[in-house]
This record gives structure tokens, C-alpha cells and sequence, in this order.
């Protein structure tokens, strides 16, 4: 168990190894006052957080309990609690502090961006123009950025994918997913930069330096409408949270012509998007080089393909920080474990990625471990390959290095001591990664893994999963590199980090509010407008058409009140529904994360009401979402962009009659289809047909039930209602494109694990069916009801 860590945000993706009690503590050393830790379990998180009590000193505080999984805890509810953790107790917090977001909280209203806005990338759903306001007044009287508006959204990120990108989605759920990067920042490169666009610069009162890009573009022409334009919007203030999508020209209501090569005001097209954005102080940017750099140095700030990881051997009977930095050469394990991680290359002359080792004079070594996985560049601060100095205990050149990484990977010998993060001195290293050798240089080598993490660095993947050893080393080379650049990735979302990239943002916006801009101002041609309005009647502005947005390819978002399953009490929780033609998802307004998402192409039906909204999915599975009263017409428009975007179909609820036998007439398969209906039978006469799939039985989600509950509810039940997916017209049965495929963060609508059976159950019936082993008379299959 790792010394001093504490479990009050448990990693909600998977359960703690069963080995994680071996892997930081050798099998025949002393327990000492470890008991006192959260003991290791099936229902625990895979890694660890820590914090400090002054700069050397890390200490455990009260465990937040390590609720069981299967279902007993609301997974929403720890979601909300975790981030109240990061929000009462932050470190360093003083009396002040709370006081200040207090009376911030107090005056915030949330600010909700118009429909008619398309969304490039899910974080730019998040964009909020009040909380931009009141967060900049906060770090200009501190001087520091609070944690508690920190945004996460893992692995889910650009929504708007190209329409060739699509057909790739199945190859690209076979990689493990690369998290907690912001994809979305590439906007500006890949459709303004090279463009023709605009920049304006300016300062709001409230909202401090902002920098706009806007493009017009013309869209391609379709059967029902020609001369179609959009606007393409970047709205940048000192939040990192950045606005980021389009506007069709036809959804803004303006006093210009749509359609036209002239365009329209662009005041009218911001006053459409943002309202509350001061335009009177923007001002034209320069055309020049520099400009443009700059701004991508600022959208890009946050990406980064080239990582450094340091690498410390840890042999038996070790545990300090002196006795690993100590290890003057590698063990044969050791050089096993770093002939699978990379490629030992030689550091005079290499022109790649070199992790500020000396490639000329060899005063850091001579050789390195490099290695570049999907796309990333990784060089390896690899303690027994950096210089060793038995005159010096404390290898400072060694430490130099490998204490300046943000993620370092213990590599654990058998018989290796309990590892603890308090034996290490370093401010900058947030994130260990735990990785024990087993039966090393045999043909039974394996390797366990656990993580521990400064507290205030959020999860991260890919999920340990609970009693999993990893024997197949491509397997286990795939899944440590992207464990360790997925914790590079989550630390730059700690406090610390988060302030640099703030601070650092800010004066980006600052210089070029400054420096860069003409005395043109945006607002320019809606002057000139109103000179020559003097002399005619006022122009009315033309309506903008309703719905124009619902075919658009980015995300169209709505507020609503999502429902939580994973607790089993149906809480509700204020979420942002985001439908993009390629992807659905709810991202939690309390804690910005991606809580749900899935491929449109896996939704099969939906059942509206005039103020809620169920959406099936997968095997039949459901999200569901409340809109407040008055919002009838967000339904409307919900089940509109379903209808544009999926294959799936409205709902039907049937009342099931029984023969004279007390049979239904019809045959159910393991996946809840139906797969023969007896030819006008009662089943038949209520519009049962063959390929329906039956979501609800009785009132009971049909994923919920094994094959066997599913035949004894429906033979046993004295009124039979079900809600059916009708078949498409050729019959076939409505399918997904992924078997339930789950890649978020943190999947708030978890499976309890009778669900879970009965879904793996339901797969493999699937599979055999895609297979062509299934037949409608094996009875193995189905069954007659």
C-alpha cells in the first residue's frame, strides 16, 4: 500500500489492482504503521493522491471512501463531491480565498451561449462569459488561478470530425485513447490559418484583453439551399476555456443581405453569438507575420508532442530516493524492462527529441532511451544511462534531470520496500507510476502496475483493471506509454500549471491588445451603415431562419437536467447536451467534464415527451434528460437532430395480448430482438414485426436482464407493456457500430454489474449472429414466448 496517499477521489474507470498491496510493498517486509492506509481493494481506484503540508512533506488526510462500484454510490454524486474536494480544501487556501469566491458565487450567473452557435469541440460547450469575467477579477486581486473553474473533459475533445475522419472511428477505439489534451486549439491552424479571415484586439471592462478571428465561408451547395455561408468564430479572453465553432449566416437575424459575396455586419453576427462582448473596443489586427504567430503560440500553447519521463531502479530492499539514484548500473531486469519500453540511442549528434541532454559533449551520457508512440515523442531520463559520481550520494547530475520530470516510472525489483513519494524531494514531480517486475529474465515474466498522483491532478488512462498482470510485452508497452503521457497531460491541469498557462495567456492577450492592432475598429462598416441610413427609412433586420443550425456539423448544445442511473435513485444533474453529426455528449456543468458520450451512429430511437427526452443507444441502453417548463421546443429541436444525424427511430409502446396457450407469439433473442412473430397472432395484430428490439419490459430496461429474466418476465407478468425500436423497413433489427463501446474519462452512466453480465452475455449471442452462426430455430438462442 503506498505510504501516505489518501483516496478521497477515486478513479471512477476502474478498480485497484488486486496486486497493488504487493507492488508497493515488498511480500516479506513489515507492515510498520501502513495499516493505518486505505487498504488496497476490487472496489478501489487504481492510483493514489497526494499533498503537501509545507514544500518536502507530504501527508494523508481523511480517506472519502471507497464506495463500491457496482452501483451502491452514485458515481455523479462523487463526481460533485470530488470536485467540492478540490474546492473546500484546496492547498494553500487561506481564509481570504474562500471568502473572495464567495462573494464571487454569490454575484455569478452561469452564462449559456445561443443555440444558433455551433460548437467545434466539446470545450468550448463550456465557454462561459460571465465566469470568464468574474475569474479574471479573482486572479488579478490574488495573483493565482483557483482550481475550482479547472476544466477536464479526458479524451473527448473535437466533435466537429471531418466527414472522411468518420469512417476511421472503429481503428481509432483499438489505440488507447491519448486524454486531457485540448485537440480544439488546432482551429485556428487548420481552417484560418492561410485563409482569408479577420483578427480583432481589444480590451473589455470586464472582460480584460480578448482576441477575436472570424472567416466567412461559403458552404456547399445542396438540393434545397444554394448560396449558403458561414461564420467561423474564435473568441479568446483569459480563461483557458475557449469559444471555438461557426454561425450560419441565414441564423443571424441582420439588417445585411444573406447569400451575398459582401457578407454581413460582423457586429450583427457577434452581437448574435456574444451579446455581452463590448465590440466597440475591439480594433483590426495588423496583417503581419508576427501576428499570426503569436496567435498560434497562444491557441497551442497547451499542446505538446515531445514529453521527458524519467526512469529510477529500485532493487530489493530499497526505497529511498539516495539508494535509487544510487543504482550505478542496470540489473538485468532493469535492461529487460527498458529494451521493451524504447530504443537505446546514441546522444552525440541525435537530431530528435532530446529532453535537454547534452547531444554534443556527452556531459549527461552517452547514450538514451527514445521511443515515439502515436505520434508523441517520449525521451527517457534514465537514471543508470545519466552519469554517475560516487563522490556525490545525492547524484545531483542524475537528479537534475530526473527531478525536474513531471512523471517518473519506479521500476520495482522483487523485494523492493514499500514505495512512498515522501522519500521523494522534488517539487515538480506530480505523478509516480509503480511498475513491479515479476519472475524477471524468465519465460514467465510479467508486470503490475499502480499510480500515485499529487492530489490535485485529476484521473487519468487507461484504467488499471482490477487483478490485471501484464504478460504480453507489446501489450504492456502500449498501455504504459500511454498511461505516462496521459499523467503528463493531467498534471498540466494541476493549480500550478494551470496558473502558469493562465499568467501566460493573459500576457499574450495583453501584447497583442497593445501592440498588434490598427485604428480600425469591428464596428466600422456599421457606422458607415448608419451615415447613409440618415437619409432613408432604418433598415429592419431580416428574421434569422429557425433551425437553421440542426443539419450543421459541430455540436449544437442545450441545457437540461440529465438523469443518473449509476446510483439507482435517478438523481438529476445539470448538464450540457451537445448533439454533433458525429458524436452525443453530456458534459457536467458543475464539474466540466465529459460524463457521457457516444457515436451517433450507435444511437437506435429515442422517446420524446413535451418536456423529456430518453435516447437509446447501443444494445439498448438509455441516457435521459429534462429540460425545464417553457422548454418544449428543445425537445422538439433534440428529436429534430436525431432524425438529421442517426439511424435510429421513435419509440413504440405496445400492450401485449396472450392466445389461448398464454403465449405472446413470438421468439426473443439474448440481445432483446425479436426474431420471428407468429403471422396474425395477437402480437402481430399490436404491429409486432421481426427485427424489433425490445428496450422495456415492463417498465424494466431490457439491457438490465439476462436472457432468462427477460423469457420469464414476459411468460409470467398478467399485463405484458413493452417499449419496442421498430425494425428498419427491410426488417433488419437497428444496430450500433460499437458493442457499447465506453472511451470518456469517467462514463457516468455505469453498468452495475448485473448489467454487465447480461451484456456480455448479449455480445457474444452478437457475435455469433454477425458470424452467421445463428439460426432462428437454435432454441440455445432464443426462445418462444
Amino acid at each position: 500500500m503506498i505510504s501516505q496517499f489518501r483516496q478521497e477521489r477515486p478513479d471512477q474507470r476502474s478498480s485497484a489492482p488486486i496486486q497493488l498491496g504487493e507492488l508497493l510493498r515488498a511480500p516479506d517486509s513489515p507492515p510498520g504503521p501502513l495499516p493505518s492506509a486505505p487498504s488496497p481493494g476490487p472496489t478501489g481506484g487504481e492510483d493514489r493522491e497526494t499533498g503537501r503540508k509545507d514544500g518536502t512533506e507530504r501527508v494523508r488526510k481523511k480517506s472519502g471512501g471507497t464506495e463500491s462500484s457496482l452501483g451502491t454510490s452514485s458515481l455523479f454524486r462523487k463526481l460533485r463531491s470530488s470536485n467540492r474536494g478540490e474546492l473546500d480544501g484546496g492547498k494553500g487556501e487561506t481564509v481570504e480565498d474562500r471568502g473572495m469566491r464567495g462573494a464571487i458565487n454569490s454575484s455569478y450567473k452561469s452564462w449559456v451561449c445561443p443555440k444558433s452557435f455551433v460548437h467545434f469541440d466539446a470545450q468550448s460547450i463550456l465557454f462561459d462569459l460571465h465566469e470568464a469575467a468574474a475569474q479574471r477579477g479573482f486572479v488579478t486581486r490574488r495573483g493565482r488561478g483557483e482550481g475550482w473553474l479547472r476544466k477536464s473533459n479526458a479524451s473527448m475533445s473535437v466533435v466537429e470530425v471531418a466527414t472522411e475522419e468518420q469512417a476511421t472511428r472503429l481503428e481509432r477505439l483499438k489505440l488507447y485513447s491519448i486524454e486531457h489534451v485540448d485537440l480544439g486549439a488546432r482551429y485556428y491552424r487548420d481552417y484560418f490559418h492561410g485563409k482569408e479571415h479577420s483578427n480583432y484586439f481589444g480590451t473589455d471592462d470586464k472582460l480584460g484583453p480578448v482576441a477575436l478571428s472570424i472567416r466567412r465561408e461559403k458552404l456547399e451547395d445542396t438540393k434545397d439551399l444554394k448560396d449558403q455561408y458561414q461564420y467561423r468564430l474564435i473568441v479568446r479572453t483569459s480563461e483557458l476555456v475557449t469559444l471555438r465553432g461557426s454561425i450560419l449566416e441565414d441564423a443571424v437575424a441582420s439588417t445585411g443581405k444573406q447569400g451575398t459575396v459582401r457578407g454581413l455586419p460582423l457586429k450583427e453576427v457577434l452581437e448574435q453569438v456574444v451579446p455581452e462582448l463590448n465590440v466597440s473596443c475591439l480594433r483590426l489586427a495588423l496583417s503581419t507575420a508576427k501576428v499570426t504567430e503569436q496567435l498560434l503560440k497562444l491557441d497551442e500553447q497547451g499542446l505538446s508532442q515531445k514529453h521527458k519521463v524519467g526512469v529510477l531502479l529500485c532493487r530489493a530492499g530499497q526505497s529511498t530516493e539516495e539508494e535509487m539514484y544510487n543504482n550505478e548500473e542496470a540489473s538485468p531486469a532493469f535492461s529487460a524492462f527498458l529494451e521493451l519500453l524504447g530504443e537505446q540511442v546514441l546522444l552525440k549528434g541525435f537530431t530528435k527529441y532530446a529532453a535537454q541532454l547534452d547531444t554534443k559533449t556527452d556531459s549527461t551520457g552517452t547514450h538514451s532511451l527514445y521511443t515515439t508512440y502515436q505520434g508523441y515523442e517520449i525521451m527517457f531520463h534514465v537514471s543508470t544511462m545519466l552519469p554517475y559520481m560516487p563522490s556525490n550520494p545525492q547524484q545531483l547530475l542524475r537528479k537534475r534531470h530526473i527531478g525536474n520530470d513531471i512523471v517518473t516510472i519506479i521500476f520495482q525489483e522483487p523485494g523492493a520496500l514499500s514505495f512512498t513519494p515522501q522519500n521523494i524531494r522534488s517539487h515538480f514531480q506530480h505523478v509516480f507510476v509503480i511498475v513491479r517486475v515479476h519472475n524477471p529474465c524468465s519465460e514467465n515474466t510479467y508486470y503490475s502496475v499502480a499510480v500515485t498522483r499529487m492530489k490535485d491532478v485529476p484521473p487519468f488512462g487507461p484504467p488499471i483493471p482490477s487483478g490485471v498482470t501484464f504478460r504480453d510485452p507489446e501489450t504492456f508497452r502500449n498501455f504504459l506509454l500511454a498511461k505516462v503521457i496521459n499523467a503528463e497531460n493531467a498534471a498540466h491541469k494541476s493549480e500550478k500549471f494551470h496558473t502558469m498557462a493562465t499568467r501566460t495567456r493573459q500576457e499574450y492577450l495583453r501584447d497583442l491588445a497593445e501592440n498588434y492592432v490598427s485604428s480600425t475598429p469591428l464596428d466600422s462598416a456599421g457606422k458607415l451603415n448608419n451615415l447613409i441610413s440618415l437619409a432613408s427609412k432604418k433598415r429592419e433586420r431580416t428574421k434569422a431562419r429557425e433551425g437553421a443550425e440542426l443539419g450543421a456539423a459541430g455540436a449544437v448544445a442545450w441545457r437540461v437536467q440529465a438523469q443518473d442511473f449509476s446510483g439507482g435513485g435517478g438523481a438529476e444533474l445539470p448538464c450540457a447536451l451537445g448533439v454533433s453529426a458525429e458524436y452525443i455528449v453530456l458534459i457536467d456543468c458543475s464539474t466540466k467534464e465529459v460524463v457521457f458520450n457516444c457515436f451517433c451512429a450507435d444511437v437506435i430511437g429515442w422517446t420524446p415527451e413535451r418536456l423529456a427526452l430518453k435516447i437509446f443507444y447501443g444494445r439498448g441502453d438509455h441516457i435521459a434528460v429534462r429540460v425545464p417548463e417553457g422548454g418544449a421546443q428543445d425537445i422538439r429541436e433534440m428529436v429534430q437532430r436525431l432524425k438529421l444525424l442517426t439511424v435510429g427511430c421513435e419509440t413504440v409502446d405496445m400492450t401485449l395480448r396472450r392466445n389461448g396457450l398464454g403465449q405472446l407469439g413470438f421468439h426473443v433473442r439474448l440481445d432483446g430482438t425479436v426474431a420471428e412473430v407468429e403471422e396474425y397472432g395477437f402480437a402481430w395484430q399490436a404491429g409486432l414485426r421481426q427485427g424489433s428490439r425490445l428496450v422495456e419490459i415492463c417498465k424494466v430496461a431490457a439491457v438490465t436482464l439476462t436472457h432468462e429474466q427477460m423469457i420469464d418476465l414476459l411468460r409470467t407478468s398478467v399485463t405484458v407493456k413493452v417499449v419496442i425500436i421498430p425494425p428498419y423497413e427491410e426488417g433488419g433489427p437497428r444496430r450500433c457500430v460499437a458493442v457499447c463501446v465506453w472511451f470518456p474519462l469517467k462514463p457516468s452512466f455505469i453498468l452495475c454489474e448485473k448489467r454487465k453480465r447480461a451484456n456480455r452475455e448479449k455480445e457474444r449471442c452478437v457475435a455469433e449472429e454477425e458470424a452467421g452462426e445463428m439460426r432462428h430455430t437454435d432454441k440455445k438462442k432464443e426462445a418462444f414466448v
